[in-house]
């Protein structure tokens, strides 16, 4: 609900550290890479209790996630392959910080857990699924220029997520009704996405054909 209105704001400032990037050796795959291995230091920070420093982790995370693609729109190196990785690695990451909390308290945060996590396959399948079919009908992304993927708005989104997270590591005590509270919001996405998502792709189809009988 968030990404398109605080997106361009974050690139603006990430520009600085993009340039001082820019002249270093490192690629954008390897800020990937190194933001996802960053993230995963969560997941002990988590279990041992540490609750300071698994927010610290999740929120550089996020700024190597944003500088990544952001490095490479800079160069002119913007790829599908890096997409791809960076996709794949976002959403282990956000299955990886659950797991976590669920570890470090299990009587209490395992199920709240596994609930926020089958939303989270809701949201992450709807969002992938709809960006193949966009990309077959070379449907425009103008809310979302900054991203590698075509994907319809949400309730639920990566600022969102992130904010969650970051209530969870101040509130652990709370984990439980914070994880509760986002699956159902979660849920709202994945029916907002699926239903929208079926009628754009369904009048799509109409529309190839009428052009193919014309």
């Amino acid at each position: 609900m968030l990404d398109a209105s605080i997106t361009p704001a974050v690139k603006a400032l990430l520009t600085p550290l993009v340039k001082l990037l820019n002249k270093t050796k490192v690629t954008p795959n390897q800020l990937t890479v190194i933001g996802f291995a960053v993230g995963l230091l969560a997941i002990p920070f988590l279990v041992l209790q540490w609750w300071s420093l698994a927010l610290a982790a999740i929120l550089l995370n996020r700024i190597l996630d944003g500088l990544d693609g952001a490095l490479a729109r800079y160069q002119g190196s913007s790829t599908s392959a890096g997409g791809f990785l960076d996709i794949c690695l976002d959403f282990l990451f956000y299955a990886a910080v659950p797991v976590g909390f669920a570890l470090a308290d299990p009587a209490q945060n395992a199920l709240p857990a596994a609930i926020l996590l089958a939303a989270f396959i809701g949201t992450g399948s709807s969002f992938l699924a709809f960006a193949i079919a966009a990309e077959k009908y070379q449907l425009t992304k103008p809310q979302f220029e900054y991203k590698s993927f075509y994907y319809l708005h949400g309730l639920t989104e990566g600022t969102e997520t992130i904010l969650i997270f970051a209530a969870f590591c101040i509130w652990p005590e709370y984990f439980p009704w914070l994880a509760y509270g986002f699956a159902v919001a979660a849920g709202i996405t994945v029916f907002t996405r699926v239903y929208g998502g079926y009628y754009t792709l369904k009048e799509q189809a109409v529309k190839a054909t009428n052009d193919d009988v014309a």
